[in-house]
């Protein structure tokens, strides 16, 4: 078997996402899923990008022990010394410097010449050695880039201290053939390729990322890069998922090791769905809620006979269909508390009573609790909230008829702690939800998304909301559910303001 080592970026460049924008709190809860889903390598951000990146990544790096954290720098020093400064006292300190490579990116982006990379790349590989002992570099648009400047300027940073060798498709344009034969064309043509690690890093812009990635594995690559649910720039990275049990499934094949915990998988695909915003399309491979759904009549009496006839993958392996212990009004406390063990949160006492008072709150008013409901309630409790003032609902009312003007009544906690009522009307409920709200914060706020949709199923389903705003100098999303979608609304539409509190507070402690 060969090892391949799973690199996840779905906290770098898959936050990068349009409409994503990540809490440290969120990034700590995400980072620590994927080390139970078995990850070797998280890129937990860009620390010298923002005081929220560096804070993130710090958190992460003293948190998780059993994945390798690593964060993003350019080839400056600057970059590095921030990065190391994040990651210093991680458990295993590694480096992802990058510089591009490509002949339009030199010339127009870097307005550099290819001796000029050169020279940068050996030196902060050089510089970047003094600190890690893991130090990756990336030939950014490498794809794009003459295989004999490639092979130049690898064999130099390998030369410089460079333990792995990243080798991506930025803009996804390579197919699987071409990108399969660039790594075997490096590994065979640079002389020292033996001593490092090539890495792969596709984009899926033409949707043949994970077919790619695969490519490269076949031609020497012994690290993928993906994240979860395939999000990322544009049309998203390679999809982790589809990887890990696209090598699971077709071992006889590809005779690869990833040591993934396949189990994990949907646990971890609705975890990044919830705290991104991002939902999954119904059809995506392996996470998709039909993935394991037959509508067709002969595919059912098929699956009826034997389930092989038409799944060669079961819902078990990625952690669908499990059957959980029965929650309900009647639960207690223990059986609440092994049930958030299972699922893989490890709360304090004081978030776990939070947290099952909320649990019970919901029973009263659900005949049924889900396992969706469940995750809500208890990523809820687990993300930490920032010592910030900030705002608070305290109450919304809207009064609504086919003959009336909505109008909305808001009563909130500014940061300031003054408590305050507004009001306001609109074309409908959200809307005069909103213009109240925006009242309340006294800027304009420019609603970019806005959408609700059910967790799990059924008529007392809870309903969740999440909003992306423009506000200030940035944008911003904000999430929320409960069993009414209009307070969820508001709660979203807050949740979004009070992000753009706590990055200014961030960047005022950064300045002092």
């Amino acid at each position: 078997m060969t090892k391949i080592d799973i690199f996840d970026t779905t906290l770098r460049d898959g936050e990068q996402s349009a409409g994503i924008n990540l809490n440290t709190g969120e990034k700590l809860e995400i980072a620590k899923q994927l080390e139970r889903l078995g990850v070797t390598i998280i890129e937990a951000g860009f620390p010298a990008s923002s005081p929220g990146d560096f804070e993130a990544v710090s958190r992460i790096a003293t948190t998780v022990k059993n994945s390798t954290v690593t964060g993003l720098a350019r080839a400056m020093q600057k970059d590095i010394d921030v990065t190391w400064e994040a990651l210093k006292h991680a458990e295993n300190p590694h480096i992802h410097v990058f510089l591009a490579t490509s002949p339009i990116h030199m010339k127009y982006k870097l307005n550099k010449t290819p001796e000029e990379v050169i020279e940068a790349s050996v030196a902060a590989v050089k510089y970047a050695k003094q600190f890690f002992p893991l130090v990756q570099w990336s030939a950014e648009d490498a794809f794009r880039s003459d295989k004999e400047f490639l092979v130049r300027i690898i064999d130099e940073v390998i030369k410089a201290g460079a333990t792995t060798i990243n080798v991506p498709d930025t803009v996804g344009y390579a197919s699987p053939a071409e990108y399969g034969a660039l790594f075997k064309y490096l590994i065979e043509e640079i002389p020292n390729s033996d001593l490092v690690k090539f890495s792969s890093h596709c984009h899926d812009d033409l949707g043949m990322a994970v077919a790619n990635s695969i490519a490269a594995i076949e031609n020497g690559a012994r690290q993928v890069e993906c994240t979860i649910n395939g999000i990322g720039e544009r049309a998203g990275n390679a999809s982790l998922e589809e990887i890990g049990v696209a090598l699971h499934i077709r071992n006889d094949i590809y005779q690869t090791e990833t040591g993934l915990n396949l189990s994990e998988i949907t646990r971890t695909s609705r975890l990044v769905s919830k705290l991104t915003g991002s939902p999954v399309q119904p059809n995506k491979a392996i996470v998709g809620k039909n993935a394991f759904a037959h509508e067709s009549g002969i595919h059912q009496d098929g699956v009826l006979k034997n389930p092989e006839t038409y799944e060669i993958i079961t819902p078990e392996l990625v952690g669908e269909n499990k059957v959980p212990l029965v929650l309900g009004k009647h639960s207690g406390r223990h059986a609440f508390k092994e049930r958030a063990i299972e699922m893989g949160f490890d709360l304090a006492d004081d978030r776990l009573q939070n947290a099952f008072v909320a649990f019970k709150e919901l029973a009263d008013k659900k005949k049924e609790i889900t396992e969706e409901d469940l995750l809500t309630l208890l990523t809820d409790e687990t993300l930490e909230v920032a010592d910030i003032p900030k705002y608070v609902l305290q109450s919304v009312q809207v009064q609504y008829g086919t003959e009336n003007i909505p109008t909305a009544t808001v009563r909130a906690t500014k940061p300031s702690g003054e408590e305050v009522t507004v009001a306001s009307t609109g074309s409908g409920s959200v809307e005069a939800i909103f213009n109240t709200l925006e009242k309340l914060v006294e800027e304009p706020v420019k609603i970019l998304d806005y959408r609700v949709s059910s967790v799990g199923s059924g008529r007392d389903a809870l309903g969740e909301a999440v909003i992306n705003i423009a506000y200030k100098d940035g944008k911003y999303r904000g999430r929320d559910a409960a069993q009414d979608v209009l307070k969820a609304s508001a709660e979203a539409y807050l949740d979004a303001i009070n992000r753009e509190i706590i990055q200014a507070q961030l960047r005022v402690k950064e300045l002092a």
